[in-house]
């Protein structure tokens, strides 16, 4: 069979070739490593130069450099993988970004590499990092159990798609005496685009509609693959993102926002108070909620009851705001809100025997 030579093939070893230190000869190397002629081995060389993959000096006999397209991917066995060594020796040192940016991968590949290692429970995790023309991409893939069958089984689910809604809402761990469930949350919203894969559903968060969406994909049913992007020239900063999210002299992770949507299983409407009930679990953790109500038109008057009254009446303490509404859902909620009220009034004037 003739021997066949794929541009992602020859990237990839010529990147790990070059990155060792190994950068002579590299087109005679390139040949023999594939069982190609050196003319393929050129073409593939010269493509990559093309592209950007490549720089090269030197006429006849070049010499080959990284150009300012990178890609690194590594596999690693589970578990037992340091995040921090894998990033400062493996994959920091090949790519020169802003430090805004710098920050914000760091924090992206340490916290999703760590989730591989202790929740996972695979065996392997394989990391990829790759600048092509301007946009910095992350992926980290394990072959684990999923995280949305970990968090339904540790929460005793109904449906892998509620798991979706606890990581929404943040400060949710499997393990909260090694974590604190904010790895996810803050990650998702540094990066431009935020994508978890597993268990056949598929978890997006996007900067330029702000919203969470979800949607049931035919893909296997085990391993979790989590994707981030962001350009390099974006001005976010990991700090604006933590500061936007905390409050409070020790800053703690006290505001989150909740698309009420994904307290949806299916097609279903919103209408019942144990809808509502899932919604608000852990809201105690919070000072503040946002409740995202974006795609949905109208709800029951059961649900809006349990969130804006009994919850509101059971923890004062948590504020809760709606945005945006349809005018069907916002006529719901004032009147859950009107009760609320006037329940307190009521007990307020008991207490006071009047």
């Amino acid at each position: 069979m003739k021997a066949k030579l794929t541009v992602q093939d020859a990237k990839r070893w010529v990147t790990r070739e070059i990155l060792a230190g190994n950068s002579s000869h590299l087109s005679s190397r390139l040949a023999a490593q594939f069982g190609v002629s050196r003319v393929t081995a050129a073409n593939a060389l010269k493509k990559l130069v093309n592209d950007g993959w490549l720089d090269s000096s030197g006429g006849t006999r070049p010499n080959y450099h990284l150009g300012r397209n990178r890609e690194i991917a590594e596999t690693f066995s589970l578990p037992g993988v340091d995040e921090h060594i894998v990033w400062e020796h493996k994959f920091r040192p090949w790519f020169d970004l802003p430090l805004n940016v710098l920050g914000i991968a760091h924090h992206g590949f340490t916290e999703m590499v760590n989730n591989a290692n202790d929740h996972s429970g695979g065996k392997f995790v394989t990391a990829l990092m790759r600048l092509y023309e301007g946009n910095l991409v992350i992926a980290v893939l394990d072959d684990g159990i999923g995280i949305f069958e970990k968090i339904a089984q540790a929460m005793s689910l109904p449906d892998r798609r509620l798991a979706i809604l606890e990581l929404s809402k943040g400060k949710f761990t499997t393990d909260p005496v090694n974590h604190s469930g904010e790895g996810i949350f803050f990650t998702s919203r540094m990066f431009d685009q935020f994508q978890i894969e597993a268990n056949g559903l598929h978890y997006d968060h996007d900067v330029r509609d702000k919203h969470d969406w979800l949607l049931e994909v035919d893909r296997p049913a085990t391993g979790t693959l989590v994707y981030m992007a962001i350009p390099i020239n974006s001005q976010r900063t990991a700090r604006e993102v933590f500061d936007e999210y905390t409050t409070g002299d020790n800053f703690g992770f006290d505001k989150t926002v909740v698309p009420v949507r994904l307290a949806r299983i299916g097609h279903e409407n919103l209408v019942s108070r144990s809808q509502a009930k899932r919604l608000v679990a852990r809201f105690e953790g919070f000072r503040k909620v946002l409740l995202d109500f974006t795609g949905v038109d109208e709800i029951g008057q059961a649900f809006a009851d349990e969130i804006f009254r009994v919850f509101a009446n059971l923890h004062p303490e948590v504020e809760l705001v709606e945005i945006p509404t349809t005018p069907n859902v916002k006529k719901m909620i004032i009147r859950a809100k009107t009760a609320g009220i006037m329940a307190a009034q009521l007990q307020g004037s008991g207490d006071s025997g009047t």
